[in-house]
């Protein structure tokens, strides 16, 4: 068995509201997966699905194997992104009593609440009350009560929110690590440079339906465009700029000079690769940069919703 979690055409309606229409996910054990989408796009109710907070109305859920059910529960580690914790209570006490529920006698939970708490130099936290803390010291605690139990799974949404850079950076090394000790996670955010810094795996969700998903390596390089971005040293710019622009006709995207350097943008046609590209250019100009433009997490995500927004309404 090599995937943790499977997902088989979850409906969900909320009245008259389709929330979840037909979806389909399969999630590798030991990945990082992105759960991406617009707001209501359905992310939040498949995340409430698999945590059994409600349940679908067609199609089921396979946890390794087995179609979920109660027993998952200790298997699981759940981070809202409306946190949770209550303001009034102290937050060792707080802290301990969340972990039990997770299934930990006292004093395993307190040897492992010790352990984080040391590890994120907050041990002084530990008689205070939650509401006496910042929003990203309450995120810290939040987030140790979710992998105290070294679940299978861990689900987080947006998780560095609230957090600063320094604290965001610590969080993501905890997930890496956490994911190489044999953890599967499922990452749902809008912070597209999480994404690329963290997700083997995605999946994007609009109007209630998957719309792409798959290995981001993968679907990167489905996406490209067969553009290369090119910096140049000549001693005529110009008259390099026109004879190249006749040769590519395949659309020059800028011009600009940087000192002496002709930096371009273009984007190729007609069967030309990059093999042949090098070639024209090292006949002409010194090449001092050439790099072939890889589309980003985010231009896909913009890319693919606008295209599916276009179908929705009928539009070429």
């Amino acid at each position: 068995m090599t995937d943790l979690l499977v997902a088989e055409n979850l409906c969900k309606w909320y009245g008259d509201y389709l929330a979840l229409d037909q979806v389909s996910l399969t999630i590798p054990k030991g990945s990082i997966f992105g759960l991406l989408g617009p707001n209501g796009a359905g992310k939040t109710t498949l995340i409430r699905i698999i945590n059994q907070i409600t349940h679908p109305d067609e199609g089921r859920v396979l946890f390794n194997g087995t179609p979920l059910n109660r027993n998952h529960i200790k298997n699981i580690g759940y981070l809202p992104e409306e946190r949770g914790l209550y303001k009034s209570m102290k937050v060792g006490e707080q802290a301990l009593y969340l972990s039990q529920l997770k299934g930990l006698s006292h004093q395993d939970a307190k040897v492992r609440l010790q352990y984080w708490f040391d590890k994120f130099g907050i041990s002084e936290w530990w008689g205070k009350k939650v509401q006496e803390l910042s929003k990203g010291m309450a995120q810290k605690v939040q987030f140790i009560v979710t992998v105290l139990h070294e679940p299978e799974l861990l689900i987080f949404d947006e998780p560095f929110s609230g957090f600063d850079p320094i604290n965001a950076n610590i969080i993501k090394d905890e997930i890496l690590k956490l994911r190489d000790k044999g953890a599967t996670v499922i990452f749902s955010t809008h912070r597209m440079e999480s994404v690329e810094e963290m997700c083997d795996h995605i999946a994007l969700l609009h109007n209630s339906k998957k719309i792409l998903d798959g290995k981001l390596s993968a679907i990167k390089q489905a996406y490209k465009s067969n553009t290369y971005e090119i910096g140049l040293k000549h001693q005529q710019p110009e008259g390099l700029k026109t004879e190249l622009a006749g040769l590519l006709t395949s659309e020059a995207v800028s011009f600009q000079v940087f000192e002496e350097e002709l930096k371009l943008r273009v984007a190729l046609k007609n069967g030309l690769g990059s093999r042949e590209l090098l070639a024209a250019l090292n006949e002409r100009a010194e090449l001092v940069y050439f790099k072939e433009v890889i589309p980003s997490a985010n231009d896909i995500f913009i890319q693919k919703v606008n295209e599916q927004r276009k179908e929705e309404h009928g539009q070429a």
